[in-house]
């Protein structure tokens, strides 16, 4: 290779670069004994990773298993009127119990219309048209159907609360005479608590509902209001603290550039406040999903509130285990509410324009 490099010939092409076909070669003889001897870096990428997945699952796992232990041995030390406090053993049975119900009343409901089926089958047979029925199913709800009844009403009360709260934020954030006429009124309303607001909304809405087959249940419309009028300001502020706080230079930008007033507020307020919105937004989901337990307790609207009311009221042995299982419901939902939210924030954000 030196003497090549040394003594150039002019009538070699190669002669005249010395980056040429020589130093190719070099290079492709290197290549395979350098891959030879470095170790395989996906290896290594794959063992770091799970080396980050174990130790983020580690310690939770010991925090949920130090926690069921404890609980398992200090329960049956606690007395109650229903007897000793359950652990999570019984817990765990208590909800097998309940998903058992809730098989059973699929399996009563599908038999109950199989028969009217079967009944209206046979009149028309016979002719007998008045005989003829079309009822619905009227068994009392289960666990399940009062987990579903109770996400329909948060759910309800959240997207009424955020489209309150998301446009006056931004007039809120957009206008500092605005924000300063509201600000009294959202600093007194936020915190009154839900409880204040029932018998308040019951009212109301006993008045503006007095049809006998309403489109919505009146518990239901009830127990959304109340969510909406608690679970609202969190949005609210969030909204109007990330409108006001948007660089100047970008409103300026808009300025120059002649937008109109909703070109504005869709390319520039809206992409910039969007952080401060979903997080808004998630408090005002675990700020729902809190009061709405409460609501429906009062409002007796079927959902897991009313699930908890009842079995309190029961008073079976079983019950403290229901209640106890619910609970656990309550929180799981709650969390997974959260990640959703989440996770909706992390598309939005990674999706925005500004």
């Amino acid at each position: 290779m030196a003497t090549a490099y040394a003594q150039p010939l002019q009538d070699d092409p190669d002669a005249t670069d010395p980056l040429g076909a020589a130093a190719m070669t070099a290079v492709s003889e290197a290549k395979p004994a350098a891959e030879l001897g470095a170790p395989a870096p996906s290896s290594d990428a794959l063992g770091g990773k799970i080396k980050v997945l174990g130790d983020a699952l580690l310690w939770p796992v010991i925090g949920i298993i130090a926690f069921l232990g404890a609980w398992a041995v200090l329960a049956p030390q606690v007395d109650t009127s229903l007897g000793t406090l359950p652990g999570p053993v019984e817990v765990a049975k208590a909800g097998a119990g309940l998903y058992s119900e809730y098989v059973a009343a699929r399996d009563s409901e599908a038999a109950f219309y199989a028969q009217q089926e079967a009944n209206n089958a046979a009149a028309r047979a016979s002719g007998n048209a008045a005989a003829i029925s079309d009822f619905e199913y009227s068994g009392s709800p289960t666990f399940l159907d009062q987990i579903l009844t109770s996400l329909k009403t948060v759910a309800l009360g959240f997207a009424l609360a955020t489209l309150l709260a998301v446009p006056i934020g931004l007039m809120a954030g957009l206008s500092k005479r605005f924000n300063a006429a509201i600000n009294p009124l959202v600093q007194i309303m936020k915190p009154v608590s839900p409880l204040a607001w029932l018998p308040i909304v019951t009212m109301v809405i006993s008045a503006m509902i007095t049809s006998a087959d309403p489109l919505l249940p009146k518990a239901f419309v009830i127990s959304a209001l109340v969510v909406m009028l608690c679970s609202l300001w969190p949005t609210l502020i969030n909204t109007a603290v990330g409108t006001s706080s948007i660089d100047k230079d970008l409103l300026n930008v808009g300025k120059v550039l002649r937008l109109g007033w909703f070109d504005k507020l869709t390319k520039l307020v809206l992409p910039a406040s969007l952080p401060y919105i979903f997080t808004g937004m998630r408090l005002s989901l675990g700020v729902g999903w809190m009061v709405l337990i409460a609501a429906e307790m009062l409002a007796q609207n079927p959902g897991l509130g009313k699930f908890v009311w009842d079995e309190f009221q029961n008073g079976s042995s079983q019950s403290l285990a229901r209640i106890m299982f619910a609970a656990i419901v309550i929180g799981l939902i709650g969390f997974l509410l959260d990640r959703v939210m989440m996770a909706l924030q992390g598309l939005v954000s990674k999706n925005r324009t500004v």
